[in-house]
């Protein structure tokens, strides 16, 4: 016999035809629900009216095949004292105590589909059928949305993060009480528990959905727990940096470690646990997840089935077979390619009957693609490769894809076109500006970049950070090595470019959009590198630059200072950027948020690698106030050893978020930014100095004076066709073979003080103004090329 159905047969199982049916116990811990206000704008009319009726029915007025008071009811509840009826309950018994396997009553209104059930007392249980719940949901909505519209609080759980707004559905199922815990910073943990919550619902439970993050999560937790019986609880957790848990849910994880905790607080609570996180931390992979389901079992909890191990939220099949086997652990039954509760009072369940073995019973299991349950703990173990704390090991040896479709379908969401399985291009808002006459953006004031020809991209949306003030909201991929399917750059380049070009073409009815510019625009002359991800760890960077400089396109990259080998190794760019996110260890790794554990090392590596590069280089800066901004006389002594060309100092942009970790607060002013990139010019004065400013984008540039200021002359700009053709030849150049002369306008303290480096040429739209459309007569000239 398969090995995954002896034990269940061994358990009372019996066959039919291919399918596996489980005779179980049917568990019913919900209250009876008093008020009919959210059933009745669940339910139609006629089934509210039943309900109500149901209600106020004495035992005995039960229908066809229910219970009846001294009746047998065709194998359902009888008198009390009796046998139990082929596994029933009889009436006045408490069904604990009644023999058999199974209890419980129901009948269904086949008009209605609402399912009344009593239980061994007489009591009423009612609730919306599966065909009622599948019927809300295409319609788009839930008994928790209409329980939240109806405002009521009857059986729910509040979060104190909400300002008390329930959480979970009023109405009791009939399979008992479950409750889905999550903690949660980005959000994925959070929408797998709602995944859960929403199924638990289909399937008879009374779920209720609790945010651990909430101020009261510990004392409603505590309460319930108190009450009997028990619920069941579900908990879904990401892990943090460092391998702590989401930092709002912090004072939960410390109530729960605390040793006055009792060793009986979860005596008897059956538990599940899914973990997120992502292997390339290593020794912190799923340490929140990992060290709740040891402590919840060390407080007396029963752990119904192993815990999962996410890897990056990006392997829902993991999460779709550890939700089965919650289900199948809850008596659930495994049919062909599901995992179904089937109630005893059934169709199915009536026409049960034992099977005799069969040689061909393992072809149906294993047809299936379900796992065997002895083998699940084995399935959840997302790990790296090699062995873990948990007992980890690789569920793939051949490269997948970068983005499965949650992750594509976020970033597509916020405004990427997806090219390939790892690439994505965006139009950014200053192309938009700049094609509308309204200005371009830092690069333009500090490089000479025509903005409305400018494309972003990237050919690597994982990175091997996670910073704090990421604008991309940590939705792309995390690693540290390249783990992949790799797409040939010529694959990567055509898509770029036309994906670029088409919404470009969407701009065309943009209120104000100057015609000239919009035909011009579908040249492509630049490329910014610095979409977001780590350009750098593409296999095939070198070549994907050349082809790139091939089709006229001048190369703007960044990296994040932690791949420095690859670094050494990288063929000329336009322009090198290495961010420089903190000045000392400390700082660095609470802004960043690195994977490598030598981060510090790397990062230093980085900075001298780019002392030997010929091109023009660039650190880039960016302030996050209360973060990295303690410190100048760091960023001074970095600056002396990598000796970059440039240092653009820039205040951080905010993203909002549903959670976001900075918030305004954190933003500098442009006036704080500048005088900061001064308090550094000044300890490194004999070779630098402050030479522009885009007061828009919030950025101050210095440069070095040995190299591009003649006289009382600046040179920041770039002469970019000189480049393309210098990086075509074969001999040696430098950064100042391809420098252009800055335009007065674009100095620092030379231009119009109140426009802090706009260009003059461009229309200076300030917030209030209603003009949508820029006049012809004083529509800007295209800048030259």
């Amino acid at each position: 016999m398969h090995k995954l159905i002896a034990p269940l047969a061994a358990a009372g199982a019996v066959l039919v035809g291919a399918t596996l049916f489980i005779r179980s116990r049917r568990t019913d811990t919900s209250e009876p629900y008093e008020e009919l206000d959210v059933l009745k704008d669940i339910v139609s009319p006629e089934a509210a009216e039943l309900l109500a009726a149901s209600k106020n029915a004495a035992p005995g007025d039960a229908s066809e095949g229910c219970c009846q008071n001294g009746a047998e009811g065709g194998g359902c509840c009888q008198e009390e004292g009796g046998g139990g009826g082929g596994g029933c309950c009889s009436e006045g018994v408490d069904e604990a105590t009644v023999e058999g396997s199974g209890c419980g009553c129901s009948t269904v209104s086949a008009a209605s589909q609402v399912v009344e059930r009593r239980d061994g007392k007489g009591q009423v249980k009612t609730g919306v059928s599966k065909d009622e719940y599948r019927a809300l949901k295409k319609a788009g909505q839930t008994p928790h949305q209409l329980a939240m519209q109806r405002g009521s609080e009857r059986g729910s759980i509040k979060s104190g993060s909400t300002g008390g707004a329930p959480l979970s559905q009023v109405l009791p199922g009939q399979r008992g009480e479950m409750i889905v815990l999550f903690a949660t910073q980005g959000g994925a943990s959070g929408g797998l528990a709602k995944d859960v919550l929403e199924d638990a619902w289909e399937k008879g439970f009374t779920a209720s959905l609790m945010d651990l993050s909430a101020d009261n999560a510990v004392a409603l937790l505590a309460k319930r727990l108190e009450k009997a019986p028990v619920p069941m609880l579900v908990f879904v957790t990401s892990t943090w940096t460092g391998g702590t848990p989401p930092p709002a849910a912090v004072p939960f994880f410390t109530w729960m470690l605390d040793a006055a905790r009792p060793l009986d607080l979860f005596e008897g609570v059956r538990f599940v646990v899914y973990a997120l996180g992502n292997s390339e931390y290593k020794e912190h992979f799923c340490t929140a997840g990992r060290t709740l389901d040891n402590r919840i079992e060390v407080l007396g909890g029963k752990r119904q089935v192993p815990m999962a191990e996410d890897d990056d939220a990006g392997r829902r099949e993991v999460f779709g077979k550890w939700k089965d086997s919650v289900w199948v652990s809850q008596g659930a039954r495994l049919m062909g390619n599901s995992v179904q509760f089937i109630d005893e009072d059934s169709d199915i369940s009536s026409d049960m009957s034992s099977a005799e073995e069969d040689d061909d019973i393992e072809e149906p299991a294993a047809q299936s693609g379900l796992t065997d349950l002895e083998d699940l703990g084995g399935v959840f173990k997302a790990g790296k490769g090699e062995k873990g704390a948990a007992g980890g090991v690789a569920i793939l040896d051949k490269p997948k894809k970068m983005l499965n479709d949650r992750l594509a379908a976020s970033l597509t969401k916020q405004g990427y076109k997806l090219v390939g399985s790892h690439s994505g291009v965006k139009l950014c808002r200053w192309t938009k500006a700049m094609l509308r006459g309204r200005g371009g953006c830092y690069k333009h004031t500090f490089y000479g970049i025509a903005s409305y020809q400018c494309m972003e991209a990237t050919p690597s949306l994982a990175c091997a950070n996670k910073c704090v003030f990421c604008w991309r909201h940590h939705k792309n991929p995390v690693g540290t090595t390249w783990r992949w399917e790799t797409d040939e750059p010529k694959v990567l380049i055509d898509g770029f470019m036309s994906n670029h070009r088409k919404m470009i073409k969407e701009m065309r009815g943009l209120p104000g959009v100057i015609p000239e510019r919009l035909a011009e625009a579908q040249t492509i002359r630049h490329c910014a590198l610095s979409l977001v991800g780590e350009p750098i760890i593409y296999p095939h960077i070198n070549k994907f630059l050349q082809m790139l400089h091939a089709e006229g396109i001048s190369s703007f990259l960044v990296t994040n200072a932690q791949f420095p080998a690859q670094m050494e190794s990288l063929v000329s760019c336009t322009q090198l950027y290495v961010s420089i996110d903190a000045s000392n260890e400390t700082d660095l790794k609470e802004v960043d948020r690195p994977l490598f554990p030598d981060f510090w090392n790397r990062f230093l590596e980085c900075v001298d690698a780019l002392s030997r590069k010929g091109q023009r280089t660039v650190f880039r800066l960016t302030l996050v106030r209360d973060w990295n901004m303690n410190e100048v006389q760091g960023y001074a002594d970095l600056v002396k050893r990598g000796l970059p060309d440039f240092v653009e100092v820039k205040g951080v942009t905010f993203t909002g978020g549903n959670k976001p970790e900075l918030g305004m607060k954190n933003v500098p002013w442009h006036a704080e930014v500048l005088q900061f990139t001064q308090s550094i010019a000044a300890l490194v004065s004999d070779e630098y100095e402050v030479c522009s400013e885009h007061a828009h984008s919030c950025a101050v540039l210095m440069a070095r004076k040995s190299k591009f200021k003649k006289g009382n002359d600046w040179y920041t700009w770039i002469d970019f066709p000189k480049f393309l053709e210098l990086q075509a030849g074969v001999g040696h150049f430098t950064a100042v073979d391809y420098m252009a002369k800055t335009p007065e306008w674009a100095v620092f303290g030379r231009g119009d003080a109140n426009d802090g480096g706009f260009d003059p040429a461009e229309i200076h739209y300030r917030k209030g103004d209603s003009r949508v459309t820029t006049p012809a007569s004083t529509r800007p000239a295209t800048p030259a090329v």
